[in-house]
């Protein structure tokens, strides 16, 4: 596995997309720093530039890099991070606005898994984060059901296909329900 996470590294250096596993579905990964790789996910997908997709990071520190976020943010992402949960949150200029589809705002994301955290510490700055699909298809939970192009394949198996939670802790809304919801409204309504 050392050499994928090695050859993943590399195709992300090169403005590369790689297709990695996360606790949920496959997702289409890219430097998150780069204009122009974001803009490939873009067509890949054929996902409209206005909507706003989210990062992978390794971990609290590196999502507050790119963010600007209140403690109570912060407190949320180290209960339910990693795990099947995006967090939208302020982004930090550093990102490319075409991430945020012009809102200002970006979903972090902290995979629960293992290749996947290895990958983002090893090329140290965050990756996209979306499903490897064209827009509006089904998310794939297998290789065979990868619908987009991409440089590098990294197979975890068959995932739960299960999608994140989407939450804006501010605002105390679900955007999207997915897994942990019951205990993500305890948690915002004891706030």
């Amino acid at each position: 596995m050392r050499s994928k996470i090695d050859e993943a590294v590399s195709v992300l250096h090169r403005d590369g997309l790689i297709v990695y596993p996360t606790e949920t579905v496959y997702g289409l990964g890219c430097d998150a720093f780069s204009e122009c790789a974001i803009e490939r996910v873009y067509e890949v997908k054929k996902r409209p530039l206005s909507k706003p997709m989210s990062v992978a990071v390794s971990d609290l520190e590196m999502a507050m890099a790119v963010t600007r976020m209140s403690d109570f943010e912060q407190e949320f992402i180290e209960k339910f991070l990693p795990g099947p949960v995006t967090v939208i949150v302020k982004a930090n200029r550093c990102l490319p606005s075409v991430l945020t589809g012009g809102t200002g705002y970006i979903g972090i994301r902290i995979p629960e898994n293992d290749t996947t955290l290895e990958i983002i510490r090893e090329f140290d700055a965050p990756i996209s984060s979306t499903s490897a699909n064209i827009s509006g298809g089904k998310s794939p939970v297998e290789f065979n059901e990868i619908t987009v192009v991409y440089d590098l394949f990294v197979d975890g198996g068959k995932l739960p296909g299960i999608p994140s939670t989407v939450v804006n802790p501010v605002k105390k809304e679900i955007l999207r329900a997915g897994s942990n919801v019951e205990e993500i409204c305890r948690f915002l309504a004891d706030e």
